[in-house]
């Protein structure tokens, strides 16, 4: 029997931070506020297998109130969830996300995104779906004051 998690995140951009999303450091006059790096696509993939496995959410695992998570990678956040569901015998069959924002442009970096999830999370590359879009000048994000990441997933019981 598969089960299905689904995971959202958002964060402001603010001066003197990098960007970072799925791990890479992208170039912009700004970066994503928050605890850790900020990596909104890696906290919403962590809050999908989290969901899909009943695990409750990020924030559970990793409170911003708890100074080892300041300015942690998100990538470590992901590791630590992988080993959870390695515990719970879950396989990871589909990864689905869409990251929203105005700028920059992170098309040019979709697949190194996805080599660094694939390698945390013992998939191949193209098994990881990372799209991008905008908000169309529309709210917040559209205005260019924050970012947002969807995803889905898809886990599978170990045989």
């Amino acid at each position: 029997m598969s089960r299905v998690g689904f995971g959202y995140d958002i964060h402001r951009f603010g001066k003197g931070r990098p960007l970072i999303l799925g791990g890479v450091r992208i170039p912009h006059s700004q970066g994503l506020v928050g605890h850790s790096d900020a990596d909104v696509l890696i906290h919403a993939i962590c809050d999908a297998l989290l969901g899909a496995a009943a695990l409750g959410d990020i924030g559970r695992h990793f409170p911003n109130t708890d100074p080892k998570y300041k300015d942690i990678s998100s990538l470590k956040l992901l590791a630590a969830v992988e080993r959870l569901l390695k515990k719970k015998r879950y396989r990871i069959f589909n990864i689905d996300s869409t990251v929203v924002l105005e700028t920059p442009r992170i098309t040019p970096f979709i697949e190194a995104m996805q080599v660094n999830i694939a390698k945390i999370l013992s998939l191949d590359p193209q098994e990881i779906s990372i799209k991008a879009t905008t908000h169309e000048g529309l709210g917040a994000i559209g205005s260019g004051m924050g970012c947002a990441a969807y995803c889905i997933v898809s886990l599978i019981p170990e045989t």
